[in-house]
């Protein structure tokens, strides 16, 4: 039996982060993984040889300043993007080239979007400000607001009607009260429902998918960095959080699965791991989804059965596909797509269908039915960062939506086998080299992200965005407002927490200090 003053179970990015500010203020912390690697859903890792690839996440979220200043995360080196992303709506449509440097970005909207496209987008923008608020999309160490602080964040009627729509109202609401046209705006709304609904199991016309959009679209004021890409790919990111962790003193297990949080007289005593092994410690914070953590490591006797009852029922239906190619070169995109080929717009490429078609396509999906024209976010990063790759090859990413996963077991492998042909074909139709240059590729469902990341159903919110789990429905570090936990020394700090997904470092960083706080 060994001792510690704090256990940390999970390394990925929560997990780290809770990790270093535990061991950083004093704590002797022990960090533990079940897996061979730390940084979880927020690592680059070698899947082929040469070939490293973002597993899950790409990007670093707008990052709360309190949040990025503890962990020194301006530290990390990033890649300089002239353009962060170019989007289009499907096939045969003039691309959305969002620019970094914002004059540039309207220019090129006016130009060739239109001025409408322009005032919507401010619209958005707008309309999202009082959400943000509303949800705390970056409130360090706060707990998570009532509704009757929700509402309480809007300055005037026009927000109230704002988190009104996050509350019950659909991304296509809101996309057609600001971007109405739908064939000039078509590139832009297609982006913007992708956004919002590739963190739900909603289609864009549905009730409640507006939540989605509004987490999505908040940034933390109006200087604020809209996303960062690490050099070395997300791992980065967190390769920069362990090395924090262990510097300090901390102690990172990899390959040591926890099997149960030990509970003794209303109190965290330690955990047991895989092999049989205990440890001791006052403090526990878990970084595995908190359904996860509350119905199958804590033992079930140790928390109130209606607590237990609560977690029990968080939605965690991921329905796409990431997959991961080895190409031998640099593909080459057709008219009237040759701007694709500078290396500048290679970034994310997005292949985006209409709200109305990933509607359709949502409830086709429903019943068993692969998309015919998968909305798919595709992207090069060995474009401009080469150290992905080999020498004159590259390593190329796509994802997504919608994957059947409430078909059989029995066709599930057939399923898999057919969206993953009609991403390839789609890219094929924009470069059509690119299925030749393929020389290993792998496919990735919800039912793999679960097993590799134990994120229940593959949902890598660990909660999906709806606004049923978010605000007062997603839990803090003690558990839900109205509904603590119940166990001395257990605290939450994963994705699922509030804080919410994307790689903001909120949860972990709450977990820790309501520990400090506590202990």
């Amino acid at each position: 039996m060994q001792g510690c003053d704090a256990i940390v179970i999970g390394a990925g990015h929560n997990g780290l982060t809770a990790a270093a500010l535990l061991q950083q203020a004093g704590l002797s912390t022990i960090c533990l993984e079940s897996k061979r690697y730390a940084g979880g859903m927020a690592a680059t890792v070698e899947l082929f040889e040469g070939y490293k690839f973002e597993i899950a996440g790409s990007l670093q979220f707008p990052t709360s300043a309190t949040v990025s200043r503890e962990l020194d995360l301006d530290s990390v080196p990033t890649i300089d993007l002239d353009v962060m992303s170019v989007s289009m709506r499907g096939i045969g449509d003039d691309p959305v080239v969002y620019y970094t440097d914002l004059m540039r970005l309207m220019t090129h909207l006016t130009e060739v979007h239109g001025a409408e496209a322009v005032n919507g987008m401010a619209g958005l923008m707008a309309w999202s400000q009082a959400p943000a608020r509303a949800l705390g999309r970056f409130d360090a160490g706060r707990p998570p607001k009532t509704l009757d602080e929700m509402y309480a964040c809007a300055t005037s009627e026009a927000e109230r009607a704002s988190i009104t729509d996050l509350l019950f109202g659909s991304v296509t609401d809101v996309l057609d009260r600001y971007l109405p046209d739908r064939d000039k705006h078509g590139a832009l709304r297609g982006m913007l429902a992708f956004l919002a609904v590739n963190t739900t199991y909603r289609g864009p016309a549905t009730p409640g998918s507006a939540a989605a959009l509004a987490f999505g679209l908040a940034v933390p004021d109006e200087d604020a960095v809209l996303m960062k890409k690490p050099r070395g790919g997300i791992g980065a990111l967190t390769t920069h959080l362990r090395d924090l962790f262990t510097s300090a003193g901390g102690e990172l297990r990899l390959r040591t699965e926890v099997k149960e949080i030990r509970v003794a007289g209303g109190r965290v005593v330690g955990v047991r791991t895989e092999d049989g092994s205990t440890l001791d410690a006052p403090i526990v914070v878990s970084c595995v989804a908190p359904d996860l953590t509350l119905t199958r490591l804590v033992p079930p006797g140790a928390v109130a059965a209606d607590v237990r009852e609560r977690f029990s029922h968080v939605d965690h239906r991921g329905s796409y596909v990431q997959m991961h190619f080895a190409l031998d070169g640099a593909p080459e995109f057709a008219a009237p797509y040759e701007l694709l080929d500078d290396p500048a717009m290679q970034a994310a490429i997005g292949l985006f269908s209409t709200p109305e078609e990933l509607q359709q396509q949502w409830e086709d999906c429903r019943r068993g039915i692969v998309p015919a024209d998968p909305a798919i976010a595709f992207q090069i990063p060995s474009a401009h960062d080469p150290d992905l790759a080999p020498p004159g090859k590259h390593a190329a990413s796509a994802f997504s939506l919608w994957f059947p996963i409430e078909a059989g077991h029995a066709d599930y492998a057939r399923l898999k086998a057919e969206m993953g042909q009609r991403v390839i074909d789609k890219i094929t139709r924009i470069a059509p080299d690119f299925a030749r240059l393929i020389t290993k590729h792998t496919t990735f469902t919800p039912r793999h992200m679960e097993t590799m990341f134990a994120a229940p159903g593959g949902d890598y919110c660990h909660g999906l965005l709806h606004p049923e789990q978010m605000g007062p429905g997603r839990p803090g570090p003690n558990g839900y407002t109205d509904q603590p936990l119940g166990v001395e020394g257990l605290y939450l700090g994963s994705a699922g927490c509030h804080g919410g997904p994307g790689i903001t470092f909120i949860p972990g960083y709450n977990a820790a200090h309501a520990a400090l706080a506590n202990d």
